[in-house]
């Protein structure tokens, strides 16, 4: 007989599930009621019934002039929140008249250099009555003292601001690159952050966990959930050891997860990890609020599934990530332009993207009642197997280090989770390779006739712009004030204080992200990846 088919995982299928496939299954303590303890089932009792998922798309380009262009279109055609894409100066803490800048300005996102571009990009956006999320990790504090310097410009209420920055530097080792500074800094940074940002923006979510870009990096949805959730569980370490309550900064963590094509294995998924994170924070950290407990997450689609060949097949791969999303009980959603493994979405593209969580909301039903997959022999059976496999991942990061407490530091340091991660992505593609995995319009069944598809186009003269426009801002600003603010960026940098009203103070005396990127580059130093192999 053939071998089962197996999910993404590598977990078999069987051809059907019955009872005997829960046998010892407890269904009260595991799966519960949508909004008790341990959540398997969602967050919140009525879930899309009392309220929507975020519509929530990821938008940045060029300039903060043409970005905001962009983020007005969305919000006049139905997006529920905005989602910054920075350009990779940015992300990596160097202005756009850097020579490392050259030929990046602006093109993968917006480029943010000042105050001035931060209030450019949200021109005419109340940001007290808008959620924000910001894409943005090693300069995660620069970009939220200027998101709230601009709120204080602008006459918002700071208390009311509400969004995210994704500030998980973690990842950045493990799958993106764009980290700045040692582990052990960067983490000071994400427990400073957690500090001020409790007293001074209180319904800011100071963290966006990600395991978008492990998946997109080729691990599987197993590895996804353990690497995820162990990156978790040493934010909070490092956050109790630095002096927080647990139940102080917890109820605001919140994560970001990838939606790939089988269906059933992702729904699986994201019950697995909302009820493992349920466990964690109760018995192994010890939170008592209830908030504390509840994982609560983005979605993205893949990526990574992106084709170019038969772009359009790329809408039919976005609905059914989207459709897995709320079946899983997502919190917010973004769903990808078909056009994106060729470009930055157009604005054609990213009106689909959005009709399409829009029909999901409206015609689809799927929102009408809570978690409808549960109880599934096979739904059931998926999400306890998940929750198993993931869990031996997470034994192994701990055994990294001897207390328990920062594993996955020493597992990141040593190569384990890059090792299997790229194990997982080697192994897909030789399943592509042989057509054991079948990808629609590039393994099997091919055009030789494409269709040529309209892209974004991004102005070249767009980065001669941006410099000059920074350069004019050093002109200009008191150079006093500005070396003073800058001087308490590294005193405090040195001394161990929190570093957010000094970021913040520098922002608003027109230091540049690259200017305080570099202050911190002084005291901190800067990364370089020793993986063993």
């Amino acid at each position: 007989m053939p071998e089962p088919p197996k999910t993404s995982s590598g977990i078999p299928v069987d051809l059907v599930y019955d009872a005997k496939s829960l046998a010892g299954f407890d269904a009260a303590t595991q799966i519960g009621n949508p909004g008790d303890y341990p959540f398997t089932r969602g967050i919140q009792p009525t879930m899309y019934r009392g309220r929507l998922w975020t519509m929530r798309q990821y938008a940045g380009m060029g300039d903060a002039e043409e970005s905001n262009r962009r983020y007005k279109f969305l919000l006049a055609h139905g997006t529920k929140g905005l989602s910054v894409a920075f350009d990779l100066p940015t992300q990596i803490g160097y202005d756009s008249d850097s020579p490392l800048a050259l030929g990046e300005v602006g093109k993968v996102g917006v480029a943010i250099d000042s105050i001035e571009d931060m209030q450019q990009l949200f021109n005419g956006i109340a940001l007290d009555t808008i959620s924000t999320s910001m894409t943005i990790n090693a300069t995660a504090s620069i970009l939220l003292a200027l998101y709230v310097a601009v709120a204080r410009r602008t006459g918002a209420n700071v208390g009311k601001l509400s969004g995210t920055i994704q500030n998980d530097i973690l990842k950045e080792y493990i799958a993106r690159g764009t980290y700045i500074y040692p582990v052990n800094h960067a983490i000071r940074l994400v427990t400073d952050i957690f500090a001020w940002s409790a007293e001074e923006v209180p319904e800011w979510n100071t963290i966006s966990i990600s395991g978008y870009h492990i998946r997109e990096a080729g691990c599987t949805a197993v590895q996804e959930v353990a690497f995820t959730l162990a990156n978790g569980m040493t934010y909070v370490q490092a956050a109790i050891d630095a002096g927080l309550n647990v139940d102080t900064f917890a109820p605001r963590l919140s994560f970001f997860f990838n939606s790939h094509n089988n269906l059933l294995e992702e729904v699986a998924k994201f019950r697995a990890a909302r009820r493992m994170w349920a466990r964690v924070m109760r018995e192994h950290f010890g939170a008592k609020n209830p908030r504390s407990w509840m994982l609560r997450f983005h979605t993205q689609t893949a990526g990574s599934t992106l084709t170019a060949q038969q772009p359009e097949n790329n809408i039919a791969r976005t609905t059914l990530q989207a459709l897995a999303a709320v079946l899983g009980g997502t919190q917010s959603l973004h769903t990808n332009g078909f056009d994106e493994a060729l470009s930055l979405p157009t604005e054609d593209a990213a009106r689909i993207a959005l009709r399409t969580q829009q029909i999901l909301a409206h015609e689809s039903g799927v929102a009408q009642t809570v978690d409808p997959l549960a109880g599934s022999f096979y739904v059931e059976s998926l999400t306890n197997e998940i929750e198993r496999r993931a869990q031996e991942y997470m034994d192994t990061v701990a055994r990294f280090d001897l207390g328990g407490k920062y594993g996955m530091l020493r597992a990141i340091e040593q190569g384990y989770v890059q090792r299997e991660i790229q194990n997982a992505a080697y192994a897909y593609q030789l399943a592509v390779d042989a057509k054991d995995a079948v990808v629609v319009g590039v393994n099997e069944f091919a055009s030789k006739q494409e269709v040529a598809v309209p892209i974004q186009r991004i102005d070249e003269a767009l980065e001669g712009r941006q410099v000059e426009r920074v350069r004019a801002l050093r002109m200009r600003r008191d150079a006093a004030v500005h070396g003073a603010a800058l001087r308490r960026v590294e005193d405090v940098a040195r001394s161990g204080g929190n570093l957010m009203p000094q970021i913040l103070n520098a922002v608003e005396s027109f230091a540049t992200v690259g200017e305080i990127s570099d202050v911190m580059r002084r005291v901190f130093g800067e990364y370089r990846e020793t993986v063993q192999v």
